[in-house]
């Protein structure tokens, strides 16, 4: 499975894709608006964003992404290795 997180912090990067790892999920993890985002995103089977951390700007190009590519989207306040340990535990498998 492959997910897109959108949001969190710089800081927690590698944790969140160790996490995605022990799930079985490739992760993408974009704590910023880069350049070429929509090309970046790809085709994940999920995408997670981390409302509390993110822009609104940002919230809007990845939905915007998500509905074009008909991706299923979970939105977490807390962008907590807890918080998206409960996401895959819920969403995968």
């Amino acid at each position: 499975m492959s997910i897109v997180i959108v949001g969190g912090n710089d800081c927690m990067v590698r944790q969140y894709k160790d996490l995605c790892a022990e799930y079985d999920c490739r992760a993408k993890v974009f704590t910023q608006v880069p350049k070429g985002f929509r090309e970046k995103v790809g085709t994940p089977d999920m995408m997670v964003l981390f409302t509390h951390t993110v822009s609104h700007k940002m919230v809007q190009s990845a939905l915007i992404e998500a509905r074009r590519k008909n991706v299923k989207v979970v939105r977490s306040h807390t962008s907590s290795s807890h918080a998206l340990r409960d996401i895959l535990a819920a969403h995968t498998h």
